[in-house]
């Protein structure tokens, strides 16, 4: 009966409302059943639905280095209510439920007060519904113009009084929380502290009375009070919540004065979407990978990363990231100050620029510590990541792989081959192969690594197969293909070369193949999670560390020897560490240096450096820097990044490998034309020489295939030391 009374006054005073405003009393009265049946059941139960927060993403300290917000979604950051300062809730309560602690979710005489003052002051000072009414429109019946929504509205908003909390100061802070929280402010700023940042540029908690008092006033209407836009409208409409202010005995006249000449806000400040190569790296990753548990399909993975107010702790080291770009900088030839150098390009006639791209991975689990992808990620010409697919020929660098695969089948770095003029009969093909010369004889494959011999290692390479070596760059990581298609035939092989580097590979896939020879011959697959938190701080994924056994361990310590004194000797020795600590690698250049290579590692940290033209294959000659190796630039700036992060470390020893038998000579190699490292030509039936095409070339390189082309049988690109 009690509830049935309160049912009908509030009819009533409804159809006193819009009598009021529209004199249409008339049309009411036959819709009273409808009216009625619009509240379902007093026993609904309500359930306000999370609201949609933007997401965050960590470096590995616990530092915010990236907010996730798309244009489709809210900008919100909840804030609890112990935290909004009084001149926000102050200004707030004023401007739009003076009485809200007193009421039970519906006030009539402040509708009718409102009706009144809007109409004797010509303007609408004064809101009619509630601040709970507000959060039934917003959460649950919308904002359909329909008398039937209305008063449903009414009824759920005195129910959810009684719901959401044990006592009516609990209920009413909850839901006064909840309405600070999902206000739209403008600017696509939901909440008081994404307005607070979006219109101040500051902490919400340090607002003033006037700063309050706007975002207050902006509430009725974001658009037409926007300060940017509508200044003297938003000024008048802040005058009006400061003299609310003054009415409600929250500020004095004097005060709100005051309050009232502070100039309105003139820039707002959107929050940055990731910029930088790492964080665009995760923020891809998440949106493509179920794995995630961020949702089964494409949308329901947008909708948790940009609204799921989820936060993602990542494997990003900010401080080797600084000092891998200080690495860069003070190493970097022709340095225009912003990590690039110009190359111009023979092609187009136009200067473009030349840039490095490293990668570092902690060998003992995978991580991704350093990211450099480019000069900047906020330029336009920078924005593609340099690190990842499809990545560039690795020249020289990519006889590693045949290195291990020489260990992993027997041969041990003392056997010895020839490494002089080579020429190869290509199977399935008519044309011989011959690269330029290399001014070297027989040595060891320790030799032939020290001075990246191609002959040497296009020999080697026959010995073991092709085959073999793109399983071994397989198992160590490299997901590009190495093969084309064959000669003659609709299969795909790898090409003859393949040893020199001329199927192209990204940054991360070099510095992720050469960690598992630092971890031992275990690999580590390259991530960037660690691990990501929902809303309310429960873990949802946790990266679990697998290492796995991919090649022997006497093979990686073999393998590690070799490349040590590479460093110490060889090709590399610019990528010698102050401290003394170990370190070993390999250099890469390909023919008329349009790739140059260092990828190293010690037992700390792996890391591949390229360097070259962004825009595609373009001699670094037409930078300037004639004679350009892996040697001379990025070995000199893993150097210095190495020599910079291993200062003070303690020095930690490569383990040592097994003694092995005696080196002896590898004997015959396949496919090769006039024994092994003849200098006679070699003789077909008509008694004339068939070799392949050659440009002069310098020596240990090959000659060089145009860019997005390939010759049967060996493809693009060469390698050199």
């Amino acid at each position: 009966m009690v509830y049935v009374k309160r049912l009908l006054r509030f009819v009533f005073a409804m159809a006193a409302l819009i009598g009021v405003l529209t004199a249409a009393v008339a049309v009411i009265a036959p819709r009273v059943v409808d009216l009625v049946s619009a509240h379902r059941s007093i026993h609904e139960r309500i359930s306000l639905k999370p609201l949609a927060e933007r997401s965050y993403i960590f470096d590995s300290k616990g530092n915010p280095v990236g907010t996730l917000i798309n244009s489709e979604n809210q900008n919100r950051e909840p804030a609890k209510l112990a935290d909004v300062p009084e001149t926000v809730v102050g200004s707030v309560l004023a401007a739009e439920d003076a009485n809200f602690y007193k009421h039970s979710g519906v006030n009539i005489r402040s509708i009718l007060r409102a009706v009144d003052a809007n109409l004797q002051s010509g303007q609408v000072s004064q809101g009619g519904s509630t601040i709970t009414q507000q959060v039934v429109k917003n959460s649950l019946v919308g904002t359909e113009q329909n008398l039937s929504r209305k008063l449903r509205e009414a009824f759920l908003a005195v129910e959810l009084e009684k719901q959401i909390g044990e006592t009516k100061k609990q209920a009413k802070d909850r839901i006064l929380e909840r309405y600070l929280n999902s206000v739209y402010f403008g600017g696509g700023a939901y909440g008081v502290k994404a307005a607070s940042e979006y219109y101040f540029n500051k902490d919400m908690k340090t607002l003033n009375w006037s700063e309050g008092a706007l975002l207050a006033a902006l509430i009725r209407s974001p658009a037409d009070y926007d300060p940017f836009k509508n200044p003297k409208l938003a000024t008048t409409r802040r005058h009006i919540v400061l003299k609310r202010l003054v009415t409600v005995k929250r500020l004095t006249q004097a005060e709100a004065d005051l309050y009232d000449g502070v100039p309105l806000p003139t820039t707002p400040n959107r929050p940055k979407p990731p910029n930088d190569y790492f964080v665009e790296q995760v923020k891809q990753q998440l949106l493509d990978d179920p794995s995630f548990g961020l949702g089964a399909t494409p949308a329901a993975r947008n909708q948790t990363v940009f609204s799921g107010g989820i936060k993602v702790y990542t494997t990003f080291d900010p401080d080797l990231q600084l000092k891998a770009v200080q690495a860069r900088n003070e190493t970097l030839p022709n340095n225009n100050g912003d990590g690039t150098f110009n190359v111009n390009n023979p092609d187009t006639g136009q200067v473009t620029y030349g840039t490095q791209a490293i990668a570092s991975i902690d060998p003992t689990t995978g991580a991704v510590r350093v990211l450099v992808g480019g000069p900047g990620y906020d330029r336009d010409k920078s924005r593609a990541d340099l690190t990842g697919k499809p990545g560039r020929q690795p020249g020289s660098s990519m006889k590693v792989f045949t290195l291990a695969t020489l260990f992993e089948n027997g041969y041990v770095p003392t056997d010895t081959v020839n490494g002089g003029r080579c020429t190869f009969k290509i199977p399935g093909q008519s044309k011989l192969y011959s690269p330029a010369t290399d001014r070297i004889g027989t040595g060891t494959i320790q030799t032939m690594i020290q001075v990246s011999s191609n002959c040497g290692f296009l020999r080697l390479a026959q010995l073991v197969g092709n085959d073999k070596i793109v399983d071994m760059a397989k198992r160590l990581g490299v997901r590009t293909s190495l093969s084309d298609p064959c000669y003659g035939t609709a299969t795909s092989c790898p090409p003859f070369n393949l040893t020199l580097g001329t199927k192209s590979i990204p940054v991360l896939d070099m510095a992720s193949a050469y960690s598992v020879f630092a971890n031992d011959g275990k690999r580590n697959a390259p991530y960037f999670v660690e691990r990501i938190e929902d809303r309310n701080g429960k873990v949802i994924y946790q990266h679990q560390v697998k290492p796995e056994q991919v090649v022997d361990p006497q093979v990686a310590r073999e393998v590690n020897q070799v490349l040590m004194n590479n460093v110490r000797r060889g090709t590399g020795t610019a990528a010698q560490i102050d401290s003394g600590q170990q370190a070993a690698g390999k250099t890469g250049t390909t023919n008329d240096s349009t790739d140059v290579w260092f990828v190293g590692y010690t037992p700390q940290l792996a890391t591949a450096i390229w360097m070259g033209a962004p825009g595609g294959a373009i001699s670094l000659n037409n930078a300037g820097l004639a004679g350009a190796t892996g040697g001379r630039f990025p070995a000199r700036t893993w150097g210095r990044f190495y020599s910079s992060i291993l200062a003070g470390q303690p020095l930690i020893d490569f383990p040592i490998p097994d003694t092995t038998r005696r080196g002896k000579s590898v004997g015959k190699i396949p496919n090769e034309v006039g024994g092994s490292g003849s200098s006679r030509s070699p003789r077909n039936p008509g008694g004339t020489v068939t070799t392949t095409p050659t440009t002069p070339t310098t020596p240990g390189t090959t000659p060089q295939v145009t860019p997005g082309t390939t010759q049967p049988g060996f493809g693009g690109g060469t390698g050199a030391p």
